[in-house]
Parts: C-alpha cells; structure tokens; sequence
C-alpha cells in the first residue's frame, strides 16, 4: 500500500430537489431513485481506492450516499453535522427563479461570488468554511500513513472542504472550481509540500 495519504470529497446522489432546481441548503431531500444508483454507482467505483473509513454529513441524502460506499468497501461510516450543506436561510424551498424574484440583490450578489448569509438568516461560506475546517483538524492527525477517506458531503460544503485542504482562499476556490455534480467527487492526495487536488468531479 502506497503511504500517500487521500482524502476523497464526495458529493450526495441527485434529489428530487436537484432535479427540479429547488434550494435545499439543510433540508432533508432525500435521494431519488436515479440518486441512489448514482451513488451505488460511485460506491463500485471508489472500492478500488480502498478506503478505510467514510465521514458523512447527517443529511438523509449524504449519509444515504456513505453508507451506500461504506457497505461496499465493507468499512465503517460516521455521521457528523459539521459536513452538512450550507444553510440557505429564507432561500430554502425556492427555485432559483423565485430566489432570483424574491431576494434579487443578494441572488445578484451570489452570482458576482460575493460571501454573505445566504437567504438573510442562513450561513455564509466563511461560516461553512469554519465548522468544515474544525472537522478537518481533527481527522487529519488522525489518518495513518496510506490511510483512504471517503467525506460524503455536498456541492458547497464540499469545495469548502477542497480549498481548506490544498490551503486556498475560499473565494478563489468559488472563482476556480465549478460545483461537483451529484455523485462526483475530488481526489486530494498529501505530497511534500502539503494537499494538492489531483482529480476535480471525476465519476464513475
């Protein structure tokens, strides 16, 4: 086994919210039944990454999709809220058109990449980046030399998670990376000079 250390993101199957362009922030959608194959899917594909364990958010969605790699892999999975979905606030329950009708200077503000609470009462990047960071600090020491771990997250708290590892500003990650698509993931790898992104939405 490689003593290369990884760390693979991984965002949650497609919802029926995700299909129909619906913010879901912290709601509890649950996966459709093409998100389901989608994450069985890429359960089959990250068994020959060989991780050890998986961390998931507790959103019925990202802890549906780790538990799908987790039998698969035959490993264990823990729930933590820290990897949950940015909190939308008001926005949550709205299609971006009614986001767009109904809250346009702050939709105008997302789009120009700009961090504020989303929704006026939800959570900013900074405030994603601080928690996801938290839960960082106490996986990373913890990760055996060659050790594989899967997070099941979401498209926001996912690339929060991506540029706290590889050591980027957040706004710069918004800037550089698109979003993951459901079921894709990112593989970070530990080199020399610290995490770098090796793979960006990569899928089965």
């Amino acid at each position: 086994m490689s003593a290369v250390r990884r760390v693979i993101v991984l965002r949650h199957g497609q919802t029926g919210h995700n299909a129909k362009g619906i913010w879901q922030g912290q709601l509890d959608a649950p996966l459709s039944d093409k998100g389901h194959a989608q994450a069985l899917a890429a359960a089959a594909a990250l068994v020959h990454f060989h991780p050890t364990r998986v961390l998931a958010s507790d959103l019925s969605r990202a802890a549906d999709t780790g538990r799908d790699v987790a039998r698969a892999c035959g490993i264990p999975i823990d729930l933590d809220a820290r990897w949950r979905e940015i909190h939308a606030g008001q926005w949550q329950g709205l299609t971006n058109d009614e986001v767009r009708a109904r809250f346009p200077e702050e939709r105008a503000m997302h789009d120009r990449g700009e961090d504020f609470k989303r929704g006026v009462d939800g959570e900013s990047i900074t405030d994603v980046a601080r928690r996801v960071r938290e839960a960082l600090d106490e996986l990373l020491p913890s990760m055996a030399p060659g050790e594989t771990v899967v997070i099941a997250t979401h498209g926001v708290s996912g690339r929060a998670v991506v540029a706290e590892l590889i050591g980027i500003p957040q706004d710069l990650a918004w800037q550089r990376l698109a979003g993951l698509s459901n079921c894709h993931w990112a593989e970070v790898v530990e080199s020399g000079q610290g995490w770098r992104l090796r793979t960006w939405n990569a899928s089965a």
